[in-house]
């Protein structure tokens, strides 16, 4: 979404005299949707260099990456509709990207190399790369693309914490919409008594 704090704000927001349906979609605005994107992208490359691709781990990756991506995209498509299909997917998004996240620390531990710490000069750089206006693929090209498998997984791990943490964040927007604005049914029973209110002679 535009700014900081404003995950699943701009959408959930009926339209003045447009009906019970709210304004939807916009994913591509959403700063998890693009996190995401660049996660996919990323681990993408990373497989295909690092991972035997005849194996389950190189497929699952790629898959659990596309799912944190494209689960975004479907909840923010079906919010004007579903608000329950979106806090659902949402989620979808969330537990995906977390099983994506312990591959990188499986791959990492298994041989024998560290996490980085959140105090690690290199996990500053990166906290320094996702504060530039913007930040896309190009930002992280330099750790992503690095030709140490320990950087790269590291620098993807820092890309996943950060995604899941707008992923938090906009979960907890959505719930709170939900309980304020209801569902579906509440906005049609809402615009069916304002639409007969207003047929009622003064």
């Amino acid at each position: 979404m535009k700014g900081k704090g404003t995950e699943g704000t701009e959408r959930t927001k009926l339209r003045d005299g447009a009906g019970f349906i709210p304004a939807h979609g916009g994913y591509q605005e959403l700063h998890s949707f693009r996190k995401a994107r660049i996660v996919y992208d990323g681990t993408v490359r990373f497989c295909d260099r690092f991972v035997d691709k005849r194996s389950r781990t190189h497929d699952q990756m790629v898959q659990a990456a596309r799912s944190g991506k494209q689960n975004i995209l479907e909840g923010s498509q079906a919010s004007g509709t579903s608000k329950e299909t979106e806090i659902k997917l949402t989620n979808v998004a969330r537990a995906s990207l977390e099983e994506l996240l312990e591959d990188y620390r499986d791959f990492l531990r298994v041989r024998g190399r560290e996490e980085w710490t959140k105090d690690h000069i290199l996990t500053r750089r990166l906290r320094e790369l996702n504060r530039r206006p913007n930040p896309d693929y190009d930002t992280f090209k330099k750790g992503i693309e690095h030709s140490d498998p320990a950087i790269v997984a590291n620098v993807m791990i820092g890309l996943i914490k950060l995604t899941n943490y707008l992923l938090d964040q906009q979960l907890r927007r959505l719930e709170q919409d939900f309980l304020k604005e209801g569902g579906l049914r509440e906005r049609m029973t809402r615009a069916r008594l304002a639409a007969r209110s207003k047929q009622l002679p003064k």
